[in-house]
């Protein structure tokens, strides 16, 4: 709930008699006014000031005397970070951040050039670890998302050199990265900084699937490694904002499969060696299980379906139907959750999601003896119906709520009319 949505709407719950003005600055209290979110524009910044920087300095590298080239590259690491602890001391925080992580760029661009420099050949991504230490350090120090997003992306980066430069996996690249920045997102659990992190964690997934050569599906299980670390997230929001990434990439997955698996041309690609897949998933599945019976988060267990392997089915109807159902139960249990959580986010979604897996049915099993006409009617039908529902059941809860809301606020409370089975007072 925004501050700006209670300056709005709460002087009319007051004139309501739903809360009381003593109550209505309380919530106002709760959520102070706040600066504008300015955290683009330091990221931004930076890495144009940066560019420029490096651009300019490029051009005319080799005609620099080498005294200079480090005079320029130990001065400018060293100016930024002094200018953004300056600024953080100011109360400057998102200026302040911005120029620790042009530092932070920096210190990359400077160990790239000094290796230039030197002409020390590349053999290896020693070098560039220190950056992806250095990102670390600093994303703990300073504790900005900034920062997590740019070691995110510099560790991302140190691993697709890897891969295609050197044509090696660094296993200490996401050792850093998932263990570094994994107990900052344990102590941290704030929604951006968990939502990057996964991306970050998913990229050097499918490099490691790329590297080992191996099926495309064995990409899930270390994608359902991080989703099982949100369900031991203490915090529910952290924890969901981790999962959200692999549960994107499984649903896209098996919306894709739902469309294009025709034919068994896929089964060179997707289908693994049937008992170790289903080994190390069920392995992941337990401990997922494990974390969600301690915290109590049973009702997300539906998040499961979208990893059942029906990839090892014929191409066809078959694999049609069964991925069609998987699509459609899951959408069913997002809606059920979204209804029994009272929560109008997940709601949509689920809904977004319901009328995706129709189209696909759609077009993939009555496109040739339904008309089009009569499938947007029903369609359309269908949503009106679930609106309406939606809305009916929503007042009624608003409406068993209203009596002590109102009592809380001062109201007398509301005595219901005498019955035969309930006399009244007088009678």
């Amino acid at each position: 709930m925004s501050r700006k949505f209670l300056e709005t709407e709460s002087p009319a719950w007051v004139t309501e008699g739903l809360i009381s003005e003593e109550q209505r600055q309380k919530l106002l209290a709760r959520y102070p006014s706040e600066a504008r979110a300015l955290g683009l524009l330091p990221l931004l910044g930076s890495i144009l000031v940066g560019l420029s920087a490096l651009s300019v300095v490029a051009a005319n590298w080799q005609a620099l005397p080498e005294v200079l080239r480090l005079a320029l590259l130990l001065g400018s690491l060293v100016g930024a970070y002094a200018a953004g602890a300056y600024f953080l001391r100011r109360g400057n925080e998102d200026l302040g951040h911005g120029l620790i992580g042009l530092g932070l760029i920096l210190f990359g661009a400077s160990i790239i050039l000094t290796s230039q420099l030197y002409q020390l050949v590349g053999y290896d991504a020693s070098g560039l670890l220190a950056w992806v230490v250095a990102g670390v350090a600093v994303s703990y120090v300073y504790g900005s998302r900034l920062l997590v997003l740019l070691t995110v992306i510099i560790g991302a980066g140190v691993q697709t050199y890897c891969v295609e430069a050197l044509g090696i996996f660094s296993y200490v690249t996401v050792a850093l990265v998932a263990g570094g920045l994994g107990y900052y997102w344990w102590r941290r659990p704030e929604v951006v900084s968990s939502t990057i992190l996964a991306i970050g964690l998913l990229w050097q997934a499918a490099l490691l699937v790329i590297v080992l050569h191996a099926k495309i599906t064995w990409f899930f299980v270390p994608a359902m490694a991080i989703y099982a670390a949100g369900d031991w997230q203490q915090n529910r929001a952290g924890g969901r904002a981790l999962q959200g990434p692999p549960l994107v990439a499984a649903y896209l997955f098996m919306f894709g499969l739902a469309t294009f698996g025709e034919t068994d041309t896929y089964a060179n690609v997707l289908r693994p060696p049937l008992l170790p897949y289903l080994a190390a998933l069920a392995g992941v599945f337990a401990i997922s299980v494990a974390g969600k019976r301690a915290r109590g988060r049973f009702d997300t267990l539906l998040d499961w379906l979208l990893l059942l392997p029906g990839f090892y089915l014929p191409g066809g109807l078959p694999l049609a139907v069964a991925t069609l159902v998987v699509l459609y139960a899951h959408a069913g249990s997002v809606l059920a959750r979204a209804h029994r959580n009272e929560d109008a986010d997940q709601l949509t979604i689920g809904a977004v999601l319901f009328v995706a897996a129709t189209m696909v049915a759609y077009f993939k099993l009555t496109w040739a003896f339904l008309d089009k006409s009569l499938f947007f009617l029903l369609g359309g039908v269908l949503l009106l119906s679930l609106s309406w529902y939606l809305r009916r059941r929503n007042a009624q809860v608003l409406a068993a709520a209203a009596p002590p809301v109102a009592q809380q606020a001062g109201s007398p409370p509301i005595t219901p009319p005498a019955t035969p089975e309930t006399p009244s007072a007088n009678g």
